[in-house]
């Protein structure tokens, strides 16, 4: 299906997170995730937005960009996208329960630098559902929009973990480690921290209790850090693709480092575990 058989929903202003994710957290329990559920069949579209400056420098901040620049660091639509998103994924009509859902990957087009005080069109939709061999995954897209023309794209997947009929590991290759450019320590509050930046509370992300409740035994990195980090170190062309592979969670706290040639880019653990794999290609 494609956008033109969404119908449109016009926002007048940004959603509020928490009854959002109160909504969602409500709904969760009764949620029963599978591919061939329905979802929302809306395209949410917000105009005339503008990044909050203060906002916009506490998220540079905490992922490593340089703070001040007048133009969006290349993840930060996401960002500005996050709150809609939300509103779709925390309705009763989505099918995967907002709690728990992980991050499994990004792809992002940008078509050109997005001057950070210029006002844009703002839309989300679910584009589906697909099998995963450890339950469902949703796509959702957001895209950003000047003077009617596209300026930039994400498509995010997004992970329901529940039992499948097959929930065995296939064999994945183990490329060998990128050369080491960084390493960074990766502090217990980060979780937190990230949250306040991005208004991303779900509770894996937050504290070792909460997180315990979804079957993680400490509280793990946003997976949106994790690409925002690697390519604040990276770097990026003005008009560019991006595609990022989240592979295993990162743990708080923990030490990480990052490696990268040419294009690709990578995060591992200290015991040289593969947490993000990614590349960057010019447009």
């Amino acid at each position: 299906m494609t956008t033109a058989a969404y119908r449109t929903g016009t926002l007048r202003s940004v959603p509020a997170l928490p009854p959002l994710l109160a909504r969602g957290a409500l709904l969760s329990p009764v949620k029963r995730p599978r591919p061939g559920a329905e979802f929302p069949r809306v395209r949410l579209v917000l105009p005339g937005l503008t990044a909050d400056l203060a906002k916009l420098a506490a998220y540079e901040r905490v992922c490593g960009f340089p703070v001040g620049k007048d133009t969006l660091p290349v993840t930060y639509p996401h960002v500005l996208g996050f709150p809609l998103a939300m509103r779709l994924m925390s309705a009763r009509e989505f099918p995967l329960p907002l709690l728990g859902l992980v991050h499994t990957s990004l792809d992002i087009t940008r078509r050109g630098p997005l001057p950070a005080g210029e006002p844009y069109e703002l839309a989300v939709h679910v584009a589906g559902l697909a099998p995963h061999r450890r339950g469902t995954e949703a796509t959702v897209v957001t895209e950003l929009r000047s003077g009617g023309e596209p300026r930039w794209e994400s498509r995010s997947t997004y992970l329901a973990r529940h039992g499948t009929p097959d929930g065995t590991e296939p064999a994945r290759p183990r490329p060998d480690p990128l050369p080491v450019r960084a390493e960074w320590r990766v502090p217990g509050d980060l979780g937190r921290r990230y949250a306040a930046a991005s208004g991303d509370r779900n509770p894996i992300h937050l504290h070792p209790l909460t997180a315990r409740l979804f079957g993680f035994p400490r509280a793990i990195a946003h997976g949106m850090w994790t690409a925002a980090r690697c390519l604040a170190e990276h770097g990026t062309p003005e008009a560019v693709t991006v595609r990022a592979q989240f592979r295993a969670p990162v743990a708080l706290p923990g030490t990480v480092t990052y490696g990268a040639e040419g294009g690709r880019f990578e995060l591992r653990g200290a015991d040289g575990r593969l947490h993000v794999t990614g590349e960057v290609q010019p447009l």
